[in-house]
């Protein structure tokens, strides 16, 4: 996973991965928190697994969103019997065919990066070597999701980087201009018109034309 180019190959490959680790494992998938603060099921490993998350999401209830703000793993041996998520439990064993889960908490530091969600079709599912391995198997992807967001992050600054870059030689070149006055002229430009600035300078790179004509 640490290999991966990516954030949702990385999440991809824990949820291909997991049913494999650890025993009981039925259906495996990712939650993540976007940098909007949205919750979005980021990979899921079948289609049984996707609609056990959208159910949560729809209703607002269930173990992968105490695993995201309050509890580190959320567990439910019999689902069925469960009465921490009125709503969505029923409905997830009634028609899924969902009977127990554990859910682990993804994070590197304090924050939470998002949630591994593992699903079983069978009661009392998770013994205790498989919560050790879920936990070891969580913990690998949390850090792999925080590289990769890392390295996405870099990536995107770079680009906005290169961008303006390009955006002050066409602006230099254009008026004879230091590479400092350029930079103002983007500014000016992104604070006149309410657009990013690195938006105003992709607009010039892509078509050549002077900002503000």
């Amino acid at each position: 996973m640490h290999g991966e180019a990516d954030v949702q190959d990385t999440v991809d490959r824990a949820a291909a991965l997991a049913p494999g680790i650890v025993d009981g494992c039925d259906h495996a998938g990712v939650t993540i928190i976007t940098r909007d603060g949205e919750i979005q099921t980021q990979t899921a490993s079948d289609e049984i697994h996707r609609q056990v998350e959208d159910l949560q999401h729809a209703l607002r209830e269930g173990p992968c969103f105490d695993a995201l703000w309050t509890t580190e793993t959320v567990r439910s041996p019999d689902l069925a019997a469960d009465e921490r998520w009125p709503r969505w439990a029923p409905r997830a064993v009634r028609e899924l065919g969902t009977a127990s889960m554990v859910c682990y908490q993804l994070f590197v530091t304090e924050k939470s990066l998002g949630s591994m969600n593992l699903y079983s079709r069978r009661r009392h599912a998770f013994d205790d070597d498989a919560m050790d391995a879920g936990a070891h198997l969580a913990a690998n992807v949390a850090v792999a999701l925080a590289a990769s967001q890392e390295s996405e992050q870099l990536h995107s600054a770079l680009a906005t980087r290169t961008t303006i870059g390009q955006a002050e030689g066409i602006l230099m070149e254009r008026f004879d201009v230091s590479a400092d006055r350029a930079f103002a002229i983007l500014r000016r430009v992104s604070q006149d018109s309410n657009v990013k600035l690195r938006d105003v300078a992709a607009r010039l790179v892509q078509t050549r034309r002077t900002p503000g004509r």
